[in-house]
């Protein structure tokens, strides 16, 4: 089969022939339709995390496509079924992150296209119990993204605590910024879109945004302050280190910074501030096959449609170069051969 292939870190993609995945007990083998690519694409081929992927490594965990093989002791899937693998492609089960419905927390967990080969290729194997389903009568490349930047944004917002009516702003509107907005406006908030790029903040218009903020013309910190008197939360899926101080700054007493997006920095908390306001600063990463299932719910509805631009496998490496140079308005998504 077709892959993409990292071989060495902070080098291009090689489009490579590589064998179909043989399974094991209880994994199945889908025929990949479509693939988004995400940030965390871009840093696992270069490497830039504390902890390393794999090499050789295919990235991609926003794989959808067709059950096409099921192994020894699945009965959940059958060959036929539309499936997506996403980020979390197992965990333990048995930890006590597991038995509380916080798997996205497991010690032992592996994730598509970091710890273990991803979809990036045209064929892509997974645990059965980890697949998500997919109603049929979606399109299979513009439900890729809502496998990452999907139940990533719509997990940061259940976990804000921000209620309907409240003002929320998006930091970054991007693969997950644009559909982070859909999601609060589908819940009944209030949004603000943040960004340094006009092209994107018409997107963000287009799509329900109540205020926008352009942060190379304005300080955001002040204009929302002014605007609302800043906000119940504050979602940063940015990758600036100026970007998360900003989102900080924009909360209201009481209120929320949720973490999301993963610059390679620090994120100086000022103590004092925190606490005399009552600040929360929450991390949250992805969300579990709940959250996933959910997310997807919201689409299948019509409530958030992710804005795609399709490309095939072999321009992988000029998609992540324009990724880096901030020049994907929404997101890119991979069709097979």
């Amino acid at each position: 089969m077709k892959a993409a292939v990292v071989n060495e870190f902070n080098q291009k993609l090689e489009i490579q022939s590589v064998p179909v995945p043989e399974l094991e007990h209880g994994e199945i083998l889908v025929k990949i339709k479509a693939c988004g690519v995400c940030h965390t694409d871009l840093h696992a081929a270069h490497g830039d995390w504390p902890v390393k992927p794999k090499l050789p490594l295919i990235p991609g965990h926003e794989g959808v496509g067709v059950v096409e093989e099921v192994g020894e002791g699945v009965t959940s899937v059958k060959v036929g079924d539309h499936v997506g693998i996403p980020w979390l492609y197992s965990a333990c089960g048995e930890c006590e992150y597991c038995l509380t419905g916080r798997e996205t927390l497991c010690p032992d967990q592996l994730n598509a296209g970091y710890s273990i080969d991803g979809a990036y290729a045209e064929y892509c194997k997974a645990p059965a119990n980890y697949v998500v389903k997919i109603p049929e009568h979606l399109d299979f490349a513009e439900i890729s993204p809502i496998f990452c930047a999907g139940v990533t944004t719509y997990k940061a917002l259940k976990v804000s605590d921000a209620k309907p009516g409240q003002w929320v702003a998006i930091y970054g509107i991007g693969g997950l910024g644009h559909v982070a907005l859909q999601y609060a406006k589908a819940m009944g908030l209030n949004v603000i879109a943040v960004d340094i790029s006009d092209e994107k903040l018409e997107l963000a218009t287009s799509l329900g945004a109540d205020l926008t903020v352009n942060g190379l013309k304005v300080d955001p910190v002040e204009e929302i302050k002014n605007k609302v008197g800043g906000v119940e939360a504050a979602i940063s899926v940015a990758v600036t280190k100026k970007a998360f101080e900003q989102a900080y700054g924009s909360v209201k007493r009481g209120g929320t910074l949720v973490v999301v997006g993963l610059p390679n920095d620090e994120l100086p908390i000022p103590i004092f501030d925190t606490v005399l306001n009552g600040v929360t600063v929450k991390g949250s990463i992805v969300g579990t096959r709940k959250d996933l299932q959910e997310s997807i719910e919201f689409a299948a509805q019509g409530k958030v449609r992710t804005n795609i631009e399709l490309q095939p496998l072999d321009s992988i490496n000029e998609v992540l170069e324009r990724m880096e140079n901030g020049k994907i308005n929404g997101r890119v998504v991979l069709t097979m051969p």
